[in-house]
């Protein structure tokens, strides 16, 4: 998240602040309080600050303000930079929160809309168990989550920012052999511990109120895939966030990671049933997260079988299994209806 934050601090984030909190509005009130006069009358305000709004934000708290902005006759920077720098916490505390609420809403339409349009298997929708409106019921629960997620996921995007993480960006700090294993340990550590938590919010103590919000999704569409309880979308994402303040990960390849986890999140939302691939016991794709959302207390991993097995709910993905056939036998159902009123 710190490359984010970096790239919007350079191109957005320091104008806006600078236009919000301009130093200058700062400096004038301070020079005056030190007796300063004649600095302060140096420090114009920028012609787009009023000067009602220059004395409101005036009372507003900020760090020690360096002292050459104090002292010099005139300082071009008071007129474009904020009394909140890059490392003040509350400026980056709204900071992340704000790109945070937009990253997550650019990812969710824009992977799960493509999902939606290019693999999900419309004919699902004509499942007896796809609900009235469902696509709009699904996109309003995800919605309404984003913001209690962002808020719960904040302390530890601040940490990351803050240098409290183990990311590193220098590959040759751990090397090309750590670099490529650190990938694979990503995805089974966070795979056996999503499958834990996963599976203790199918516990009859909290499932009801946690867990099952997101199961009202029998055939669930690519826009599924965030529509959780805020709490439950973030107990599942932990994992991400608490691996690298535990092991250490290269900054892109984690960033990389990230998108590739929000991916494969809306991607086994699909409802696919596509069964005989070489991998399917060991992948848990699509097909298996199907089954999980149709029968609730079987395959609970995020990538691979393997916890699954370990705990005993593997199901392997069949044919047979395939809620298109529910799709089929309901047409066919009905075109038999419809003959028989024309007879």
């Amino acid at each position: 998240m710190d490359i984010f934050l970096h790239l919007a601090d350079e191109y957005v984030l320091d104008r806006a602040w600078a236009a919000l909190l301009p130093v200058s509005a700062f400096t004038t009130a301070t020079s005056n309080a030190a007796g300063l006069h004649n600095v302060s009358s140096h420090v114009s305000l920028p012609a787009s600050q009023p000067l009602a709004w220059s004395q409101l934000i005036s009372y507003i708290p900020h760090p020690p303000l360096p002292e050459e902005l104090l002292t010099a006759p005139f300082v071009d920077k008071a007129v474009v930079a904020s009394a909140w720098p890059r490392d003040y916490l509350p400026r980056q505390a709204i900071s992340l929160a704000l790109l945070t609420l937009v990253g997550v809403h650019i990812l969710y339409f824009l992977f799960s809309g493509l999902s939606y349009k290019y693999i999900f298997n419309h004919e699902m929708m004509k499942h007896p168990r796809f609900l009235k409106n469902q696509v709009k019921l699904e996109i309003q629960c995800s919605l309404k989550a984003f913001p209690g997620m962002t808020a719960l996921t904040l302390p530890w995007f601040l940490g990351e920012v803050r240098g409290y993480s183990k990311l590193y960006d220098d590959v040759s700090e751990y090397g090309w052999g750590y670099l490529i294993f650190s990938t694979f340990f990503f995805l089974v550590f966070t795979d056996y511990c999503i499958y834990w938590i996963h599976r203790w919010e199918h516990h009859p103590i909290c499932y009801k109120w946690l867990h099952k919000p997101h199961h009202k999704w029998l055939i669930p569409t690519p826009f599924a895939s965030y529509a959780f309880h805020p709490l439950d979308g973030y107990l599942q994402s932990v994992p991400y966030h608490l691996f690298i303040y535990v092991f250490p990960l290269h900054r892109k390849l984690y960033l990389a990671l990230f998108l590739f986890v929000n991916f494969w999140t809306i991607l086994i939302h699909d409802s696919d049933m596509i069964t005989g691939h070489p991998l399917e016991k060991v992948i848990n794709g699509p097909a298996h997260h199907t089954l999980h959302h149709l029968y609730f207390t079987v395959n609970y991993g995020q990538y691979f079988t393997l916890a699954d097995r370990m705990g005993n709910s593997y199901r392997q993905p069949r044919s047979d299994l395939d809620p298109l056939l529910e799709v089929t036998a309901a047409e066919a159902k009905k075109q038999k209806a419809a003959l028989g009123k024309e007879q």
